[in-house]
């Protein structure tokens, strides 16, 4: 049997891949009508990842732990999934105030393929190595592949080299009974189904794809401190926006008129959570740093430590 032979007869033991012969017809349908049907496809979508929240959470515990000594949260992925994973990667700096480099995605051929198909770029699992090892992985580093399939040998390559390298690892694909999973210490297999759209994975398994990682980055963030209650106090205020995003989480923290907000964020060069804690402890600007470093940036930590 030829390789593509091979191929074509794996994809179709895929629920992801799976044709639905009901729908063949779908492009003779009146447009709400497709729309009602893709709208009812994406309902299920949520119910199908809450099957998931205890391996989902699992892996939280394993990334926050890891990251709070230090350690790098790392997205591997090809084609959709690779895309999503640099999207959730680059909202954790301006949403969590993460350093450079602490939430990375890296995508099979590179920064070029976010916008273009790179051929054979999936294909490759040495490709996933090098690109890790260009990262420097190791064991305080946390690697979630991510493919619909489960197959990818990008994300499949990733995983195994990261495991190897004692990272902890995480496989999410959206087949049950995955290579992904399998190689990886926590395997997440979100099941969406067939796509309205025969193998269309960006449907469906994307959209699942996209929930789980939000999940893993805020949860993770949660836990490492990053938050105040639902209150985003690490925020970086980098434009008016989020500047006034910044006083209207200060006051809704605190309570405090206007006028000692606006001394708080000064006395913190515009950090949040800091202004926080010198309205609620009473304390200044470096008191208030001190007291965050000690409590390894812990606001309710900190408060509870000045008595607040």
């Amino acid at each position: 049997m030829t390789t593509e032979h091979s191929l074509r007869s794996e994809l179709e033991t895929l629920t992801t891949e799976a044709f639905r012969p009901e729908l063949a017809e779908i492009d003779t349908m009146p447009t709400l009508d497709i729309a009602r049907l893709m709208n009812g496809e994406d309902a299920g979508v949520a119910a199908a990842v809450a099957h998931r929240l205890p391996q989902i959470s699992a892996a939280i515990d394993g990334i926050a732990a890891r990251m709070a000594q230090g350690g790098r949260l790392v997205y591997a992925g090809a084609g959709t999934a690779g895309r999503i994973g640099i999207l959730d990667a680059s909202e954790c700096p301006p949403t969590f105030n993460t350093r450079p480099g602490q939430v990375v995605g890296v995508i099979a051929g590179g920064p070029a393929a976010m916008v273009t198909s790179v051929e054979g770029a999936e294909d490759s699992a040495e490709l996933a190595r090098t690109d890790l090892d260009t990262l420097g992985i190791g064991p305080a580093d946390s690697v979630v592949g991510v493919s619909a399939s489960g197959r990818t040998p990008y994300a499949v390559g990733a995983v195994e080299h990261a495991r190897a390298l004692g990272a902890l690892t995480v496989g999410l694909s959206c087949n049950a009974g995955s290579a992904l999973a399998a190689a990886a210490e926590h395997g997440i297999e979100v099941v969406v189904g067939p796509e309205l759209l025969t193998g269309s994975t960006r449907l469906k398994a994307g959209t699942a794809q996209k929930l789980v990682l939000n999940m893993l980055s805020t949860i993770t963030m949660i836990r490492l401190g990053k938050t105040y209650g639902n209150l985003m106090v690490d925020v970086r205020a980098s434009n008016e926006k989020l500047r006034a995003r910044s006083r209207r989480i200060v006051a809704l923290a605190t309570g405090a008129p206007d006028a000692e907000i606006e001394a708080a964020l000064t006395a913190t060069d515009g950090e949040v959570k800091p202004a926080v804690l010198v309205i609620l402890a009473g304390v200044d600007g470096p008191t208030a740093a001190r007291l965050l470093e000690e409590s390894g940036g812990h606001l309710r930590a900190a408060l509870t430590a000045t008595g607040g």
